[in-house]
Protein backbone atom coordinates (compact mmCIF):
# COMPACT_ATOMS: atom_id res chain seq x y z
CA UNK A 1 0.00 0.00 0.00
CA UNK A 2 1.58 3.43 -1.00
CA UNK A 3 2.30 5.81 2.11
CA UNK A 4 -0.05 8.88 2.47
CA UNK A 5 1.95 11.37 3.68
CA UNK A 6 -0.59 14.42 3.48
CA UNK A 7 -3.39 15.57 5.69
CA UNK A 8 -5.03 16.85 2.67
CA UNK A 9 -5.08 13.52 0.86
CA UNK A 10 -6.49 11.93 4.23
CA UNK A 11 -9.40 14.33 4.52
CA UNK A 12 -9.97 13.90 0.32
CA UNK A 13 -10.21 9.94 1.14
CA UNK A 14 -12.53 10.28 4.26
CA UNK A 15 -15.12 13.30 2.46
CA UNK A 16 -14.15 15.87 4.66
CA UNK A 17 -12.27 19.22 4.69
CA UNK A 18 -8.81 18.92 5.87
CA UNK A 19 -9.62 20.98 9.50
CA UNK A 20 -12.10 18.32 10.20
CA UNK A 21 -9.38 15.47 9.44
CA UNK A 22 -7.18 17.32 11.74
CA UNK A 23 -9.83 17.93 14.51
CA UNK A 24 -10.32 13.88 14.34
CA UNK A 25 -6.55 12.84 14.21
CA UNK A 26 -6.39 15.36 17.33
CA UNK A 27 -9.34 13.94 18.81
CA UNK A 28 -10.53 17.82 19.33
CA UNK A 29 -13.91 19.50 17.78
CA UNK A 30 -17.48 18.58 17.84
CA UNK A 31 -18.51 16.26 14.70
CA UNK A 32 -20.33 12.93 14.58
CA UNK A 33 -19.21 10.01 16.03
CA UNK A 34 -19.23 8.10 12.53
CA UNK A 35 -17.60 10.88 11.00
CA UNK A 36 -14.31 10.60 13.22
CA UNK A 37 -13.73 7.10 13.06
CA UNK A 38 -14.30 7.09 9.01
CA UNK A 39 -11.30 9.47 9.60
CA UNK A 40 -9.19 7.62 12.20
CA UNK A 41 -9.75 4.36 9.87
CA UNK A 42 -8.29 6.16 7.03
CA UNK A 43 -5.42 7.22 9.08
CA UNK A 44 -4.96 3.90 10.49
CA UNK A 45 -4.82 2.50 7.30
CA UNK A 46 -2.37 4.74 5.60
CA UNK A 47 -0.34 4.44 9.31
CA UNK A 48 -0.69 7.91 8.78
CA UNK A 49 1.12 10.30 11.93
CA UNK A 50 0.44 14.10 12.57
CA UNK A 51 4.56 14.37 11.51
CA UNK A 52 3.74 12.67 7.59
CA UNK A 53 6.01 9.84 8.90
CA UNK A 54 4.56 6.09 7.96
CA UNK A 55 4.30 4.37 11.21
CA UNK A 56 3.11 0.76 12.39
CA UNK A 57 1.04 -0.26 15.13
CA UNK A 58 3.00 0.46 18.34
CA UNK A 59 4.14 -2.50 19.88
CA UNK A 60 2.37 -1.61 23.20
CA UNK A 61 3.45 -3.93 26.52
CA UNK A 62 6.97 -4.02 25.17
CA UNK A 63 7.89 -0.11 25.80
CA UNK A 64 9.65 0.87 28.67
CA UNK A 65 7.82 4.41 29.12
CA UNK A 66 4.81 5.97 30.92
CA UNK A 67 3.28 8.98 29.93
CA UNK A 68 2.04 11.15 32.97
CA UNK A 69 -0.21 13.97 31.32
CA UNK A 70 -1.21 16.99 33.55
CA UNK A 71 -2.59 20.35 32.56
CA UNK A 72 0.00 22.18 34.20
CA UNK A 73 3.54 21.39 35.65
CA UNK A 74 4.00 24.58 38.24
CA UNK A 75 2.25 24.18 40.78
CA UNK A 76 2.31 22.17 44.13
CA UNK A 77 0.12 19.69 43.61
CA UNK A 78 1.62 19.48 40.11
CA UNK A 79 4.87 18.48 42.01
CA UNK A 80 3.73 16.18 44.32
CA UNK A 81 1.81 14.06 41.31
CA UNK A 82 5.69 13.83 39.19
CA UNK A 83 7.28 13.06 42.42
CA UNK A 84 5.22 10.40 43.31
CA UNK A 85 4.86 8.63 39.90
CA UNK A 86 8.64 9.13 39.02
CA UNK A 87 9.47 7.26 42.32
CA UNK A 88 6.95 4.40 41.28
CA UNK A 89 7.97 4.11 37.90
CA UNK A 90 11.68 4.20 38.73
CA UNK A 91 10.68 1.34 41.03
CA UNK A 92 9.31 -0.70 38.57
CA UNK A 93 11.98 0.20 36.03
CA UNK A 94 10.28 2.29 33.63
CA UNK A 95 10.58 5.89 32.37
CA UNK A 96 8.33 8.44 33.06
CA UNK A 97 7.61 10.92 29.95
CA UNK A 98 5.84 14.00 31.33
CA UNK A 99 2.76 15.41 28.78
CA UNK A 100 1.54 18.71 29.26
CA UNK A 101 -2.21 18.97 28.39
CA UNK A 102 -2.46 22.41 26.15
CA UNK A 103 -5.42 24.26 25.55
CA UNK A 104 -5.07 24.66 22.18
CA UNK A 105 -6.78 23.28 19.03
CA UNK A 106 -3.66 22.19 17.77
CA UNK A 107 -3.04 20.01 20.74
CA UNK A 108 -2.10 16.51 19.13
CA UNK A 109 -0.76 14.88 23.31
CA UNK A 110 -2.85 11.55 22.36
CA UNK A 111 -0.98 11.06 19.12
CA UNK A 112 2.15 11.92 20.39
CA UNK A 113 1.79 9.61 23.30
CA UNK A 114 0.48 6.66 20.37
CA UNK A 115 3.85 7.76 18.23
CA UNK A 116 6.07 6.87 20.70
CA UNK A 117 4.52 3.19 21.87
CA UNK A 118 4.17 4.20 25.46
CA UNK A 119 3.40 1.04 27.33
CA UNK A 120 0.34 3.18 29.74
CA UNK A 121 -0.90 6.89 31.20
CA UNK A 122 -1.74 8.54 33.77
CA UNK A 123 -4.44 11.70 33.01
CA UNK A 124 -3.86 13.61 36.25
CA UNK A 125 -6.88 16.39 36.58
CA UNK A 126 -7.45 16.58 33.29
CA UNK A 127 -10.64 16.28 30.92
CA UNK A 128 -10.10 14.36 28.14
CA UNK A 129 -12.93 13.96 25.12
CA UNK A 130 -14.54 11.00 24.42
CA UNK A 131 -12.27 10.98 21.03
CA UNK A 132 -8.99 11.06 22.81
CA UNK A 133 -9.60 8.43 24.93
CA UNK A 134 -10.62 6.31 21.45
CA UNK A 135 -6.92 7.32 20.11
CA UNK A 136 -5.38 5.38 22.91
CA UNK A 137 -7.64 2.66 23.83
CA UNK A 138 -7.31 1.91 19.68
CA UNK A 139 -3.46 1.88 19.72
CA UNK A 140 -4.18 -0.50 23.02
CA UNK A 141 -2.42 1.48 25.19
CA UNK A 142 -3.75 1.56 28.95
CA UNK A 143 -5.35 4.46 30.79
CA UNK A 144 -5.56 5.02 34.45
CA UNK A 145 -7.76 8.51 35.75
CA UNK A 146 -5.81 10.06 38.82
CA UNK A 147 -8.30 12.01 41.15
CA UNK A 148 -10.22 12.65 37.74
CA UNK A 149 -12.52 16.01 37.52
CA UNK A 150 -15.77 13.92 36.41
CA UNK A 151 -17.00 10.36 37.15
CA UNK A 152 -15.02 8.12 34.86
CA UNK A 153 -17.86 5.68 34.33
CA UNK A 154 -16.88 2.17 34.21
CA UNK A 155 -14.52 1.48 31.18
CA UNK A 156 -11.63 3.18 33.01
CA UNK A 157 -9.58 2.99 35.95
CA UNK A 158 -9.41 5.48 38.61
CA UNK A 159 -7.19 6.84 41.58
CA UNK A 160 -8.46 9.22 44.14
CA UNK A 161 -9.09 9.66 47.55
CA UNK A 162 -12.19 9.54 50.31
CA UNK A 163 -13.03 13.31 49.55
CA UNK A 164 -16.64 13.21 51.49
CA UNK A 165 -15.30 11.65 54.10
CA UNK A 166 -12.41 14.35 54.61
CA UNK A 167 -15.06 17.29 53.92
CA UNK A 168 -16.86 15.39 57.37
CA UNK A 169 -13.71 15.07 59.02
CA UNK A 170 -13.44 18.51 58.98
CA UNK A 171 -16.66 19.44 59.79
CA UNK A 172 -16.20 17.38 62.79
CA UNK A 173 -13.35 18.59 64.01
CA UNK A 174 -14.08 22.67 63.54
CA UNK A 175 -17.61 21.48 65.80
CA UNK A 176 -15.20 19.80 68.41
CA UNK A 177 -13.62 23.43 68.32
CA UNK A 178 -16.85 25.41 68.87
CA UNK A 179 -17.59 26.86 65.61
CA UNK A 180 -21.42 27.40 65.77
CA UNK A 181 -21.77 29.10 62.10
CA UNK A 182 -19.63 28.18 59.27
CA UNK A 183 -18.36 29.73 55.72
CA UNK A 184 -17.62 27.02 53.05
CA UNK A 185 -14.98 28.43 50.17
CA UNK A 186 -16.63 26.27 47.24
CA UNK A 187 -14.76 26.69 43.81
CA UNK A 188 -15.66 26.89 40.25
CA UNK A 189 -15.50 25.10 38.20
CA UNK A 190 -17.47 21.94 40.17
CA UNK A 191 -15.57 19.26 39.79
CA UNK A 192 -16.17 15.80 40.92
CA UNK A 193 -13.58 15.87 44.31
CA UNK A 194 -14.61 19.70 45.20
CA UNK A 195 -18.21 18.52 45.48
CA UNK A 196 -18.27 15.83 47.44
CA UNK A 197 -15.94 17.85 49.86
CA UNK A 198 -18.31 19.82 50.18
CA UNK A 199 -21.38 17.69 50.27
CA UNK A 200 -19.63 15.51 53.38
CA UNK A 201 -19.19 19.21 54.82
CA UNK A 202 -21.93 20.60 54.77
CA UNK A 203 -23.92 17.06 55.32
CA UNK A 204 -22.33 16.25 58.64
CA UNK A 205 -22.50 19.83 59.85
CA UNK A 206 -26.42 19.72 59.88
CA UNK A 207 -26.62 16.05 60.89
CA UNK A 208 -24.27 16.97 63.82
CA UNK A 209 -26.12 20.79 64.55
CA UNK A 210 -29.16 21.23 62.97
CA UNK A 211 -28.83 25.04 63.93
CA UNK A 212 -25.50 25.60 62.72
CA UNK A 213 -25.73 28.59 59.58
CA UNK A 214 -23.33 27.64 56.60
CA UNK A 215 -22.94 30.80 54.55
CA UNK A 216 -21.34 29.10 50.57
CA UNK A 217 -19.43 31.36 48.62
CA UNK A 218 -17.74 30.28 45.74
CA UNK A 219 -14.73 31.36 43.19
CA UNK A 220 -12.08 29.77 40.67
CA UNK A 221 -9.44 27.85 42.06
CA UNK A 222 -7.29 30.37 43.33
CA UNK A 223 -5.87 32.08 46.60
CA UNK A 224 -7.40 35.75 44.91
CA UNK A 225 -10.67 34.38 44.18
CA UNK A 226 -11.00 33.15 47.65
CA UNK A 227 -9.41 36.49 48.51
CA UNK A 228 -12.30 38.47 46.94
CA UNK A 229 -15.47 36.53 48.09
CA UNK A 230 -14.00 35.54 51.72
CA UNK A 231 -14.16 39.24 52.60
CA UNK A 232 -17.44 40.24 52.45
CA UNK A 233 -18.88 36.73 53.80
CA UNK A 234 -15.95 37.55 56.65
CA UNK A 235 -16.79 40.72 57.38
CA UNK A 236 -20.54 40.20 57.74
CA UNK A 237 -20.05 37.40 60.06
CA UNK A 238 -17.09 38.87 62.49
CA UNK A 239 -19.86 40.26 64.69
CA UNK A 240 -21.05 37.08 66.38
CA UNK A 241 -18.04 35.55 67.25
CA UNK A 242 -15.75 32.96 65.54
CA UNK A 243 -16.49 31.17 62.48
CA UNK A 244 -15.59 28.03 61.29
CA UNK A 245 -14.58 28.23 57.31
CA UNK A 246 -13.82 24.93 55.44
CA UNK A 247 -12.08 25.72 52.05
CA UNK A 248 -11.68 23.21 49.15
CA UNK A 249 -8.29 23.30 48.87
CA UNK A 250 -5.25 24.78 50.37
CA UNK A 251 -4.53 27.32 47.89
CA UNK A 252 -8.30 28.53 48.78
CA UNK A 253 -7.40 28.19 52.20
CA UNK A 254 -4.50 30.75 51.94
CA UNK A 255 -6.88 33.39 50.09
CA UNK A 256 -9.16 32.64 53.39
CA UNK A 257 -5.83 34.01 55.39
CA UNK A 258 -5.57 37.47 53.69
CA UNK A 259 -9.21 37.90 53.58
CA UNK A 260 -9.26 37.24 57.25
CA UNK A 261 -6.05 40.09 57.66
CA UNK A 262 -7.76 42.79 55.62
CA UNK A 263 -11.01 42.25 58.21
CA UNK A 264 -8.75 42.58 60.55
CA UNK A 265 -9.83 39.29 62.13
CA UNK A 266 -6.88 36.61 63.45
CA UNK A 267 -6.73 33.18 62.21
CA UNK A 268 -6.76 30.69 64.89
CA UNK A 269 -8.93 32.58 67.46
CA UNK A 270 -11.92 34.79 65.45
CA UNK A 271 -11.99 32.70 62.32
CA UNK A 272 -10.63 28.79 61.96
CA UNK A 273 -10.19 27.32 58.95
CA UNK A 274 -9.51 24.18 57.18
CA UNK A 275 -8.39 23.33 54.12
CA UNK A 276 -7.78 20.38 51.76
CA UNK A 277 -4.76 18.61 49.85
CA UNK A 278 -1.76 19.46 52.72
CA UNK A 279 0.71 20.73 49.73
CA UNK A 280 3.80 21.63 50.96
CA UNK A 281 3.50 25.06 51.76
CA UNK A 282 0.59 24.08 54.45
CA UNK A 283 2.58 24.08 56.91
CA UNK A 284 4.96 27.14 56.48
CA UNK A 285 1.90 29.57 56.97
CA UNK A 286 1.55 31.21 59.99
CA UNK A 287 -0.15 30.27 61.75
CA UNK A 288 0.27 26.96 60.19
CA UNK A 289 -2.67 25.53 57.71
CA UNK A 290 -5.47 22.57 59.63
CA UNK A 291 -5.96 20.89 56.37
CA UNK A 292 -7.03 17.59 55.32
CA UNK A 293 -4.29 15.39 53.93
CA UNK A 294 -4.59 13.83 50.66
CA UNK A 295 -1.72 11.34 49.70
CA UNK A 296 -0.98 12.58 46.31
CA UNK A 297 2.36 10.93 46.02
CA UNK A 298 0.59 7.94 47.03
CA UNK A 299 -2.45 8.35 44.23
CA UNK A 300 0.30 9.08 41.91
CA UNK A 301 2.06 5.75 42.44
CA UNK A 302 -0.65 3.90 42.83
CA UNK A 303 -1.81 4.57 39.45
CA UNK A 304 2.19 3.68 38.10
CA UNK A 305 1.54 0.15 40.42
CA UNK A 306 -1.32 -0.50 37.78
CA UNK A 307 0.08 0.32 34.49
CA UNK A 308 3.16 -1.52 35.51
CA UNK A 309 1.02 -4.86 36.39
CA UNK A 310 -0.67 -4.43 32.97
CA UNK A 311 2.59 -4.18 31.39
CA UNK A 312 3.73 -7.09 32.65
CA UNK A 313 0.56 -9.06 32.03
CA UNK A 314 -2.26 -8.44 34.04
CA UNK A 315 -6.18 -8.49 33.54
CA UNK A 316 -6.90 -4.43 33.18
CA UNK A 317 -10.19 -5.16 34.88
CA UNK A 318 -11.38 -0.95 35.35
CA UNK A 319 -12.08 -0.42 39.15
CA UNK A 320 -12.03 2.30 41.61
CA UNK A 321 -8.81 2.91 43.62
CA UNK A 322 -9.87 4.91 46.69
CA UNK A 323 -7.25 5.83 49.21
CA UNK A 324 -8.02 7.40 52.80
CA UNK A 325 -7.61 11.13 53.48
CA UNK A 326 -6.84 11.74 57.15
CA UNK A 327 -7.13 15.29 59.13
CA UNK A 328 -3.66 17.00 59.97
CA UNK A 329 -4.34 19.56 62.96
CA UNK A 330 -2.16 22.64 63.03
CA UNK A 331 -2.69 26.36 64.48
CA UNK A 332 -5.47 27.85 62.20
CA UNK A 333 -8.09 26.57 64.02
CA UNK A 334 -6.51 27.13 67.83
CA UNK A 335 -6.61 22.97 68.56
CA UNK A 336 -2.94 22.24 67.65
CA UNK A 337 -1.31 19.42 69.10
CA UNK A 338 1.45 18.83 71.99
CA UNK A 339 3.80 17.04 70.10
CA UNK A 340 7.53 18.01 69.01
CA UNK A 341 6.64 19.81 66.13
CA UNK A 342 3.16 21.29 67.37
CA UNK A 343 1.36 18.87 65.03
CA UNK A 344 -1.66 16.01 65.87
CA UNK A 345 -3.25 13.68 63.13
CA UNK A 346 -6.76 12.51 63.27
CA UNK A 347 -7.67 9.05 61.50
CA UNK A 348 -10.31 9.37 58.71
CA UNK A 349 -12.64 8.41 61.73
CA UNK A 350 -11.97 11.41 63.57
CA UNK A 351 -10.03 9.87 66.58
CA UNK A 352 -6.96 11.71 67.21
CA UNK A 353 -3.15 10.26 66.68
CA UNK A 354 0.27 11.85 67.48
CA UNK A 355 2.71 12.43 64.98
CA UNK A 356 5.98 11.72 65.41
CA UNK A 357 9.01 13.56 65.06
Amino acid sequence: MACVSSLAQIAAESGVSVSTASRALRGKGEMTPQTRARVLAVAQRHRYSSTGVRRGRPRTGTSRLFDLVLGTFHDPYADEVTAGAHLAAARHRFDLVLTAERETPDDDWPLRIRSRGSAGVVLGLILPTAAQIALLHDAGIPIVLMDPRAEAGESLTSVRTTDHAGGAAAAEHLLAAGAERFIVVDAAPSYRFGRARVQGFESTVRSRYPAASIHRVRADWTSPGAWRVSVPALREAAAAGPVGVFAVSDEMAIGVYRAATDVGLQIGRDVLVVGFDDVRGAKWVQPALTTVHQPIREMAGAAIDELAAIAHGADPQPRIIELATTLVVRGSTGMAGTGADGVSRESPRGRPRRETA
